[in-house]
């Protein structure tokens, strides 16, 4: 079960408090719609679309804050954040161990900067299917 707090739970669908019912969220869906199509995008554009998609919920982020929306943003966020890092070394240990042996390894080396791929995508898939 997931708890408000931890910063490590899935994204979720748990209906907002009852004082949090009322308001519509159908913009703020929309949007968050986008987020996942332009996270989902990204791996195949260097993640250039993830930094829209990052700035747009930066942007938004408030607009959400206490709803269950917001388990998504935060969810997105740590994707990115989590990925860029993996990304970073995944590549840094991709070239630097190819170039220690002369290219051999950069044959077998490949697979890291595709698991951070996978990754990715993976975390973008769950987060959207628990959206809908």
């Amino acid at each position: 079960m997931n708890e408000p707090n931890n910063p490590y739970a899935s994204p979720t669908t748990n209906v907002a408090p009852p004082n949090l019912q009322e308001r519509d969220l159908s913009g703020e869906k929309n949007t968050l719609q986008l987020l996942y199509i332009l996270h989902g995008i990204a791996p195949f554009t260097l993640y250039i679309l993830a930094i829209v998609a990052m700035i747009v919920g930066a942007i938004k982020s408030d607009d959400v804050r206490g709803t269950w929306l917001d388990t998504h943003y935060s969810w997105l966020s740590r994707t990115f954040w989590f990925g860029l890092l993996w990304w970073l070394l995944a590549w840094g240990v991709f070239w630097v161990l190819g170039v220690l042996t002369l290219g051999i390894g950069m044959v077998v080396l490949w697979i890291l900067p595709f698991g951070v791929f996978a990754w990715y995508l993976y975390r973008v898939i769950i987060g959207w299917i628990k959206f809908e």
